[in-house]
């Protein structure tokens, strides 16, 4: 309407760049693959499970969020879902069945977040959908110096309805986050954890970290509930005291992100596809032995570890030959492998 306005920064920060330290946080990407019965990184790229001494696995996978609802009108696709198992045992007391996403002590370093300060914030938000009404809990674990915790609850949710969750965290004088690429904030969320890892801790405010206080105890009706179901999606880490809109990047950048932590070659189906990876080399050893070397895109976090599956497949004068593959040498940046996978938890 001819109304000119100048913002010049959002929670403290310029405009422009990116707000959400969070790689993946509307779960669009999925290398590994869509649904998986271990735990570990096997679907969700960026989001890692752990689980103990359960009676059934839960399912994890990759799932539409539905037309129609919130996150949906919010521009996402993509949820993470967390299947419970039948746990015929009930409630051990250390069962736990867990969902986090873990973030590199330098990207907390370089945020911009004064996180020896208590009047200095990041906002964590995100949007949750249980099968089951009742509260959960997570909490935040640092790793550097000594270990400090962060337990918050989502508060009562309704059964099978979205609910977007705000927390505003302060600073803590006693926090620590080196600027190098190990761990240095997790951030993890429960569909249920034994008595024997929870206890009494007071919620939203830093602590030192003890194994068995993790959160306050919790409630069992989803655990004890065969094939309930967890699900979450929006997740945005931001440095300030306010929640902004999800920033929603392009699937391209958000893969590549993620090809920090993971890279698969070739990607998508594997059946005749001969070149694998770009910017490769290939050199012959000896009569039976040849290198394949790829130049990896983007430098991974740290040296990975690779595995492989089926043959390596050339193309030559006198026909195609399939051979097994195997790791010489893995870094990285490269390998100087007959290369098929690459990767880095």
């Amino acid at each position: 309407s001819g109304i000119g306005i100048t913002c010049a920064n959002i929670n403290g920060a310029k405009i422009g760049g990116r707000r959400n330290i969070i790689i993946n946080g509307d779960m669009m990407v999925a290398q590994r693959g869509t649904s998986s019965g271990s735990s570990g990184y096997q679907t969700v790229d960026r989001i890692e499970t752990s689980v103990n001494d359960l009676d059934e696995v839960p399912t994890f996978a990759q799932v539409d969020v539905a037309s129609g609802t919130t996150p949906y009108t919010s521009g996402f696709r993509k949820a993470f879902k967390m299947t419970n198992g039948n746990q015929t045992g009930g409630a051990g007391t250390l069962d736990k069945s867990e969902v986090h996403y873990k973030i590199e002590a330098q990207d907390i370093a370089n945020s911009g977040w004064n996180y020896t300060s208590s009047s200095s914030f990041v906002t964590f938000s995100f949007w949750i959908k249980s099968s089951v009404a009742q509260n959960f809990f997570g909490n935040l674990k640092t790793t550097d110096g000594t270990a400090y915790n962060y337990p918050f609850e989502t508060g009562s949710l309704s059964a099978d309805t979205w609910t977007k969750i705000t927390k505003t965290i302060p600073g803590n004088s006693n926090l620590q986050f080196d600027n190098d690429t190990d761990t240095g904030l997790t951030i993890l969320f429960y569909g249920f954890m034994g008595t024997a890892l929870t206890g009494s801790v007071s919620l939203d405010t830093w602590a030192a970290y003890a194994s068995s206080t993790r959160t306050p105890d919790q409630t069992s009706t989803w655990h004890t509930t065969n094939d309930a179901t967890l699900e979450f999606t929006g997740l945005q880490l931001e440095v300030g005291s306010q929640a902004t809109p999800f920033e929603h990047r392009s699937h391209q950048e958000e893969l590549h992100l993620c090809k920090r932590y993971y890279q698969q070659y070739p990607e998508g189906p594997t059946a005749d596809n001969y070149n694998c990876v770009p910017s490769a080399i290939m050199a012959c050893n000896n009569t039976t032995t040849a290198y394949y070397c790829p130049t990896l895109n983007p430098t991974m976090r740290t040296s990975p570890t690779f595995s492989s599956s089926g043959n390596f497949r050339m193309n030559g004068t006198s026909g195609v030959n399939n051979v097994a593959v195997t790791a010489i040498g893995v870094y990285h940046n490269g390998a100087a492998t007959p290369f098929q996978y690459a990767s880095v938890a």
